[in-house]
């Protein structure tokens, strides 16, 4: 049987936990990691309506995009669906997991799904985040080296865009003497050793980081390891906010717009007048993306695709760009199918089943 604790490992090797927003919640909200899990219900936002069909189909784990708890809760007494859904999927040992910043801003995430059904090529992240690497420099004998290294890779670290299994390298001589109750791999106790050496520097995601270190310890083979780590202001170019890639064919604005209407399934769309050029280069960011316009335009983007824009804010286009908001729901339903594919790529020990509630609360008259 699995538990909940190793689907949320998956989950957050897939989508770490420290990539989330400050603001955000992402994580196991509700429930037990020790619990066996029966099913899972994957479904844009956990409701009290979904918590019901959860029960419903036998599932005892609810893995939503959209956290139910954003705020601290100090009661729980019933006044608003939050609290009601909380009740109830206790009540009925019904755990909630969500996905949400952390699943925005990684490769593998939300926005890169949305450019995949855009049928977008060269996708990339549109705003990479800073501070999200380290630098490890650690000194190995020369013989044990590409040993090490390669401990060191199989944890992720040495990346670097497409790019696997990167470090640099630079030889040089050890030098120390081991104490009374030192045991020292090469050299002898009371010995002034000099060792061949190489420096060895490698890049890390941050999270990774303690998990690194004890995997070096394990492979190195000094008993004192001498290393230092240093944080990196490098952008991450495989994690940070939004997309953006290029249509295979440009397209004229009434062609776009229909092309968007049909391949993101909308009702309608909300569009500043857009640019006098051929639209190919599209931004997107599922959900409110307001804020990342001027990396749009910065990315020579003819289209930002996103949602919850206010009216003074279009005003913000300037000719520059065409807005497209095309509603938060609708922007991000399809991370339903993206959830969904990944865990049943992974489980094979209980139903992945998506949700077929509407959890959307807006509604068009057209």
């Amino acid at each position: 049987m699995t538990q909940i604790r190793q689907l949320t490992t998956y989950l957050e090797a897939l989508a770490p936990l420290s990539y989330q927003e400050s603001y955000d919640n992402a994580g196991l909200i509700i429930g037990d990691p020790s619990t066996e899990i029966t099913g899972v219900l994957v479904t844009l936002d956990a409701t009290e309506q979904v918590v019901d069909e959860a029960i419903a189909k036998g599932c005892n784990v609810i893995v939503a995009h959209h956290p139910i708890v954003f705020k601290g809760l100090k009661k729980l007494n019933g006044k608003n669906y939050v609290e009601r859904t909380v009740i109830k999927a206790i009540k009925h040992d019904v755990a909630i997991y969500a996905a949400h910043t952390n699943l925005d801003n990684v490769t593998s995430g939300v926005n890169f799904h949305i450019a995949e059904k855009l049928q977008l090529q060269n996708i990339r992240i549109l705003a990479p985040k800073a501070q999200t690497l380290t630098k490890l420099v650690t000194f190995v004998p020369v013989a044990d080296t590409q040993r090490v290294l390669h401990a060191l890779h199989q944890t992720g670290a040495g990346q670097i865009g497409n790019y696997m299994n990167c470090s640099f390298r630079v030889a040089g001589t050890g030098a120390y003497e081991a104490g009374e109750n030192a045991h020292p791999v090469l050299g002898e106790v009371g010995m002034y050793h000099q060792e061949p050496e190489n420096r060895i520097e490698i890049i890390l995601p941050t999270y990774l980081q303690d998990e690194l270190l004890a995997v070096l310890r394990e492979a190195h083979p000094y008993e004192e390891v001498a290393y230092y780590l240093t944080p990196l202001a490098n952008q991450n170019q495989e994690v940070g906010s939004g997309a953006v890639g290029e249509l295979a064919t440009p397209m004229d604005g009434p062609l776009w717009l229909a092309y968007l209407k049909e391949h993101m399934n909308l009702n309608l769309i909300r569009y500043t007048p857009l640019p006098d050029r051929p639209i190919q280069r599209i931004a997107l960011c599922g959900g409110a993306g307001s804020f990342l316009l001027p990396d749009a335009i910065r990315a020579g983007a003819d289209v930002f695709v996103t949602a919850d824009y206010k009216y003074h804010e279009f005003f913000d286009a300037d000719g520059r760009i065409g807005i497209c908001d095309i509603g938060h729901y609708e922007s991000e339903v399809f991370t339903k199918d993206l959830i969904c594919g990944h865990l049943a790529k992974k489980f094979t020990t209980f139903a992945v089943i998506l949700s077929e509630s509407d959890t959307n609360p807006v509604r068009y008259f057209i």
